[in-house]
């Protein structure tokens, strides 16, 4: 379709369309008897009328011009005349109102008129009571502060005192827990003592201490000097052993430094050892416990740093 001859055509379409738009609003502004009138001008039938006006209302009598003021509406109903009712309460006495009192005029008490000679003396003299009231509430409150005072420090000294009982209550407490805990774990060192003793055999072996359960070897054919060396640092170290609860058989290396003749100096337990905390506390203390380790007839195998495997037994 070409362009140019469609836009002729919009343009009126366009133009046909807003005066019809232009008429039906002035049709809508018309008031209803000028549209009929309007109508029956065209001779149309009046059927073909789409708004239809209705009716005035059609009266009896004159036209009446008045004014209407406020709302209007039907006429107001009629008069009714209502029967009065008799008055039967009497009237309220006649009261004479009371008497004004006279106005009153206040007595003014005339002043003693002031001496012609004031006594200089007797000023004085009110001047130093006062003075002296004054110095001896001054007194009166400093001897209250200081009072005070003396009752605060003696209270802060008995609240020191009871402090300081409960202190010492509470060391005492400690010190008896720490004697109670030493004098257990001596007489668990002392029990293990004495079982060792009563389950040691004596074999003529001087230099080894007595054991339990003595580690000589293990039925090999052939005896190795650092195996016996090894066995007698067990059986020394076991009878100083304090064997925690769920302990587990299982060995433990410890890295022991000792000087020559056999004294200990430190012992640490290896970090691959399965023991807990206290298990390992338990092995470093029966090294230490020990003190001396055996040394005669080891010199050729002896070690300043010695890492030695403990087995529990």
């Amino acid at each position: 379709m070409d362009e140019s001859k469609a836009t002729p055509k919009a343009v009126v379409l366009s133009a046909i369309l807003h005066i019809g738009i232009v008429g039906f609003l002035f049709l809508a502004i018309l008031p209803c008897s000028s549209y009929e009138n309007v109508f029956n001008a065209l001779g149309l039938p009046a059927w073909m009328n789409p708004i239809t006006c209705s009716a005035p209302l059609q009266l009896q009598g004159q036209v009446i011009e008045a004014t209407l003021i406020g709302t209007t509406g039907s006429p107001p109903p009629k008069a009714v005349k209502v029967k009065p009712v008799p008055n039967t309460v009497p009237p309220p006495p006649t009261v004479p109102p009371p008497p004004v009192p006279p106005p009153q005029t206040p007595q003014v008490k005339a002043l003693p008129p002031p001496p012609e000679h004031p006594d200089v003396k007797d000023q004085e003299k009110v001047v130093e009571d006062a003075a002296q009231q004054a110095d001896a509430k001054q007194l009166q409150e400093e001897k209250e502060r200081q009072r005070q005072s003396e009752l605060d420090a003696q209270a802060a000294k008995q609240k020191e005192e009871k402090q300081k009982q409960i202190d010492a209550l509470f060391a005492k407490m400690d010190a008896a827990a720490q004697q109670t805990k030493k004098l257990d774990n001596k007489a668990k060192q002392a029990k293990q003592q004495m079982d060792d003793l009563k389950n040691a055999q004596d074999d003529a072996q001087a230099d080894l201490p007595d054991a339990a359960q003595r580690q000589t070897g293990n039925n090999s054919p052939n005896s190795d000097l650092s195996s016996e060396y090894a066995a007698a640092i067990q059986n020394a170290v076991t009878p100083n052993w304090l064997r925690p609860d769920n302990m587990p058989s299982v060995p433990c290396q410890v890295h022991i430094v000792q000087s020559p003749g056999g004294d200990v100096l430190s012992a640490t337990v290896d970090s691959s050892c399965p023991y807990d905390d206290a298990g390992r506390r338990s092995v470093e203390n029966a090294v230490l416990r020990t003190k001396t380790l055996p040394y005669k007839g080891f010199e050729s195998v002896f070690q300043r740093n010695l890492t030695f495997t403990f087995r529990p037994q």
